[in-house]
C-alpha cells in the first residue's frame, strides 16, 4: 500500500533527503504535502515535480502566488498556516514528517498527533521543551511517534524488541562538532566560518552550531529519556569522530549492541519510512573491511558545559527546558549574526536558567510566552547580559 507523506521542512537538509527516497521509490511513497519558509524558488520546484495536494508557506503573498499558479492545491501561510498543514485531510494513513529547526515544530506535531496521524520527528524541540505535552497527547491518540535522528532511529533499531527493564545504559555518540580538536583556550575567538565547518555532516546552520557546542546531544539526552521511557542518568553521550556507530545499547547481563551505519541521513530517514520493513537502501554500504580504527572518548563536561545544562533542565524539569531552548536558539542566533562570540553562547543560556522561576508543568501556551520572554530578554539585552 502506498504510503502519502506530509513533509514538514521540506527545503531544508533533512527535508530534502527525504525526497530523495521518496523519488528513489514512487510505487511506495506519495508526497501529498510541502511546507517550505526559507526557501521559496525551491519549494516552488518540488511542487512543480510532486504536485502535492497541499502546502503551507511563510507569507500571505507568497501564498497569493501559489493559489494562482496551481488551482487544486490548498494552500496555508504562517505559523498558524503549519498547524493547518498538520492536521489537513484528516486520514489516518498519512504521515507527519517533521523536519522543522525550532520551536516552531512543536504545535504541528501536537495537531498531527490530536488527528491520530503518526510522526516521523526528526524536530529536536518538539520533544525538548513539550515531551510532557506529547507524551499525553500520545496517551489519547491512535498515532505513533519514530525518531528519524540517527542517533534516536539507532537506540529505537536496538531497543524495539527489548524489555527496557533490562537496559543498564543507552549510549549515544556525538561526532564533537567542528571545535572537537581545539583546547577550551583556543575556543576564545573561534569565527562563524570555523564553526559551520563540520567534519562529518552537511547540516543546516542552527544545528551546525549546536553540534560545536554539544548543546544538541544536550537535546539529543532529553529526547532518549521521552522517546524510550527511560531514566536520564541511565543516557550517556560520548565522543566517536567516525560517526559509524550511531548508537548502542548496554544491558544488565553485559552484552552491549551497536547499531553501524555511514553517516547518511537517508538510512533513520528510510527505516521509519518503511517500518515495520526493511528495504533496499539508497545509500552507500558500510564497508568493514575499512573500519581498521574505530575511536570512543568520553566527554569533558567543562569542555562542553552545554550538556550539562541540558541535564541540569530536564532534571529540574517544567518550564526550565524551554528556557534552555529559548535561550539557546537566540544565543545561537546572535552567533550567526557575528554579535557574540562562541563561548558568549553558553554564557547567555546559563544566565537565563538561573535566573527563571520554574512552572512545574506548562501548558502550551505558557511554553510559548516563556520562549518568547526570554528569547526577547536575550536580543535586547545580551550585551548588558556579558559584561
Amino acid at each position: 500500500m502506498m504510503k502519502k507523506v506530509y513533509l514538514l521542512g521540506a527545503t531544508g537538509s533533512i527535508g530534502l533527503q527525504t525526497i530523495d527516497i521518496i523519488r528513489s521509490n514512487p510505487l511506495d511513497f506519495c508526497l501529498a504535502g510541502v511546507t517550505g519558509y526559507n526557501n521559496f524558488d525551491s519549494l516552488v520546484e518540488i511542487i512543480d515535480e510532486f504536485k502535492p495536494e497541499v502546502v503551507a508557506i511563510k507569507s500571505q503573498d507568497q501564498a497569493l502566488i501559489l493559489e494562482r499558479r496551481y488551482k487544486d492545491i490548498k494552500v496555508f501561510y504562517g505559523n498558524i498556516g503549519l498547524d493547518l498543514f498538520a492536521a489537513y485531510n484528516q486520514e489516518e494513513s498519512i504521515i507527519l514528517i517533521n523536519a522543522l529547526v525550532g520551536m516552531v515544530g512543536l504545535r504541528p506535531t501536537i495537531e498531527a498527533i490530536r488527528v491520530n496521524r503518526d510522526v516521523l520527528l526528526a524536530n529536536k524541540e518538539t520533544l525538548v521543551v513539550g515531551g510532557h505535552l506529547i507524551n499525553d497527547s500520545l496517551k489519547v491518540s491512535k498515532a505513533k511517534l519514530y525518531p528519524i535522528d540517527s542517533e534516536h532511529n539507532g537506540v529505537w533499531q536496538l531497543l524495539k524488541d527489548e524489555d527496557i527493564s533490562k537496559v543498564k545504559r543507552v549510549i549515544i555518540t556525538a561526532s564533537g562538532g567542528a571545535f572537537r580538536d581545539k583546547t577550551r583556550d583556543e575556543l576564545t575567538n573561534v569565527s562563524l566560518v570555523e564553526a559551520l565547518n563540520h567534519p562529518n555532516w552537511q547540516m543546516g546552520k542552527k544545528i551546525t552550531i549546536d553540534s560545536a557546542t554539544l548543546m544538541n546531544k544536550g537535546f539529543e539526552i532529553i529526547e532518549a529519556a521521552y522517546l524510550f521511557d527511560i531514566e536520564i542518568d541511565k543516557i550517556e553521550a560520548i565522543i566517536h569522530k567516525e560517526s559509524i556507530v550511531h548508537a548502542m545499547v548496554e544491558f544488565n547481563d553485559g552484552s552491549i549492541i551497536a547499531q553501524m551505519a555511514e553517516h547518511d541521513m537517508r538510512i533513520p530517514i528510510a527505516y521509519a519510512l518503511n517500518f515495520p520493513l526493511r528495504k533496499q537502501s539508497v545509500s552507500k554500504r558500510l564497508d568493514l573491511k575499512r573500519l581498521n580504527n574505530l575511536h570512543f572518548e568520553d566527554i569533558d563536561i567543562k569542555r562542553y558545559p552545554c550538556l550539562s545544562y541540558a541535564i541540569d533542565a530536564y532534571k529540574t524539569g517544567g518550564s526550565m527546558r524551554t528556557v534552555l531552548n529559548a535561550a539557546n536558539e537566540a544565543a545561537v542566533s546572535l552567533f550567526l549574526e557575528g554579535k557574540i562570540k562562541f563561548l558568549d553562547i553558553e554564557q547567555l543560556i546559563r544566565l537565563s536558567m538561573d535566573k527563571h522561576v520554574v512552572i512545574d508543568y506548562p501548558n502550551l501556551e505558557e511554553i510559548y510566552q516563556i520562549d518568547e520572554l526570554v528569547k526577547t530578554q536575550i536580543f535586547e539585552h545580551y550585551k548588558e547580559l556579558l559584561i
